[in-house]
């Protein structure tokens, strides 16, 4: 849909009034197989591996929030991602940001590694940096912005300056923690877009799903056959679900983005807070670049603890009772996480130290209840440390 506003464009897009009754919402095609009136003639599904109208419809709506011609849907984030690697060849060499979502660094180190892919870890928050990496290996660089769970932001634009003059090399932008409400890659620059459709999509912790967004339909073949191949592709219901989250996302971007200002905020002024990680904040190091590039500044704050050990760490995360101690983030309800011990424990000591991932770093995904409520939280849990 062009020409229309974003938070119009959630509620319409992919949707398709059903032709049997007039469905206004797009049904639930519970079904593994379609009837074909003689070999190879179908109505466009033949079995749902390779497609299934609930998908179709969603992969539809995200395209078009995001500005793409093609979607592809998975099973999960790291399903999307996978897809991704199994573009390149043995001895292709990958550029990431280095502080990348833990699961990212073990599929990439764990499982990609041992085919003769080479994966380095950079800092890019400096465009410019990626200079001094780039050679004739290089096929695809890829970046989280804002990153987990420093909330990092890259200049995507100058990336795609710096690697425009070699057309071999695939653009890659994790925007989960943006989502298309706040920021668009293929705007940008970027050839794929990655989103953990579990995550701010969905927006109710009742989903996993991943999703890859892009124009260039020659890729889209290429990871389409990589999809329907390999069967990382999500249920029928897991799709109607996403598609109903994705009708409220504007909204609720809006109470996220609106809560997380007056909690940071609060963090900042807080005496048992060293540091606090938000790219809405005048002194985050590209808080210009993130100005520029996001329509507003999210709702996954990180922060770090004076006493940056796991004793304190422990006991904060034990007495808050609003702010749910899990995995995952972006669902109306508010998150706390413990990066160090959870999302980021397969990295080693080693690599915590090189990205900051200290005992005492805490990452909260702020929800859309009353903000008093959640700071009235966060200050009961604060008072209770030692």
């Amino acid at each position: 849909m062009k020409n229309i506003k974003f938070d119009t464009k959630v509620i319409h897009s992919g949707l398709e009034t059903d032709p049997t009754t007039g469905s206004i919402i797009t049904p639930i095609y519970q079904t593994s197989t379609y009837v074909q009136s003689r070999p190879g003639v179908n109505k466009g599904f033949e079995y749902s591996r390779t497609a299934n109208p609930t998908r179709t419809a969603l992969e539809k709506s995200i395209a078009d929030i995001e500005n793409g011609k093609y979607a592809i849907c998975h099973s999960s984030g790291m399903g999307a991602a996978d897809a991704i690697i199994k573009l390149l060849n043995p001895g292709d060499e990958i550029i990431s940001n280095k502080d990348i979502y833990g699961g990212s660094y073990r599929m990439f180190e764990r499982v990609f590694s041992k085919f003769n892919l080479n994966f380095k870890y950079v800092d890019l928050t400096k465009a410019d940096n990626l200079n001094n990496h780039l050679t004739k290996k290089t096929k695809l660089i890829w970046v989280e912005t804002p990153s987990n769970p420093l909330m990092n932001i890259i200049d995507i634009v100058e990336i795609k300056k710096i690697i425009n003059k070699n057309k071999n090399i695939i653009l890659v932008v994790d925007n989960t923690f943006a989502t298309p409400a706040l920021q668009n890659p293929l705007d940008m620059g970027a050839d794929i877009v990655l989103h953990s459709v579990t995550k701010y999509l969905g927006g109710h912790s009742d989903l996993v799903m991943g999703a890859l967004v892009l124009n260039n339909k020659r890729l889209y073949e290429e990871l389409f056959l990589i999809t329907k191949s390999c069967g990382a592709v999500p249920g029928p219901m897991d799709c109607f679900l996403a598609l109903r989250g994705i009708k409220t996302l504007y909204v609720r971007m809006q109470k996220h983005c609106e809560n997380a200002k007056k909690i940071v905020n609060f963090l900042v002024n807080n005496k048992h807070i060293e540091k606090v990680y938000w790219p809405g904040l005048k002194n985050h190091p590209n808080h210009k670049i993130a100005k520029m590039q996001m329509r507003d500044f999210g709702g996954m704050v990180s922060f770090e603890l004076k006493k940056n050990n796991l004793k304190q760490a422990t006991s904060l995360l034990s007495n808050l009772k609003l702010f749910k101690l899990a995995e995952s983030l972006g669902g109306v309800e508010s998150l706390i996480s413990h990066p160090y011990s959870m999302t980021h424990a397969s990295l080693s000591k080693e690599q915590k130290k090189i990205n900051n991932i200290t005992e005492g770093l805490i990452r909260i995904s702020i929800g859309i209840e009353n903000h008093e409520d959640l700071i009235n939280d966060l200050t009961n849990g604060f008072n209770k440390l030692k």
